[in-house]
């Protein structure tokens, strides 16, 4: 029979929750990492032509950008308006660009964001 009493198991988990621990003093750095990704396949996103040709105008899509603040970062849009196209209003339809960029490759950001904190992925 095998030694069951042993303080062992107890010894690897103390290592892999100070690993855990360690990690998340520069969470931050983590999250940035996918959301600096994000914004890098938003802003390869196609550029339909504009109906605005006046000088200073940028297109929507070239306004996704992220911010960090104290304790959360925020990828979106740039534009007041990126929300209204995004989700619609009661006199427009949804005209959806983040939502589908994030759900076809957040397997991707996950994946970099846990190769950023050391935790091993199978």
């Amino acid at each position: 029979m095998s030694e069951v009493y042993g303080y062992s198991g107890f010894e690897a988990l103390t290592e892999i929750v100070s690993k855990y621990i360690s990690t998340a003093d520069n969470a931050m750095d983590i999250l940035e990492t996918g959301a600096k990704e994000f914004v890098n396949d938003a802003l390869k996103l196609p550029k339909p032509m504009s109906q605005i040709k006046k000088a200073g105008y940028t297109h929507l899509v070239r306004s996704f950008a992220y911010r960090k603040k104290k304790n959360e970062i925020e990828a979106g849009w740039g534009k007041y308006y990126g929300p209204m196209i995004e989700n619609g209003t009661d006199k427009m339809n949804a005209q959806p660009h983040l939502y589908p960029l994030w759900d076809k490759n957040k397997e991707k950001y996950y994946k970099l964001m846990l190769t950023k904190a050391g935790i091993q992925t199978w």
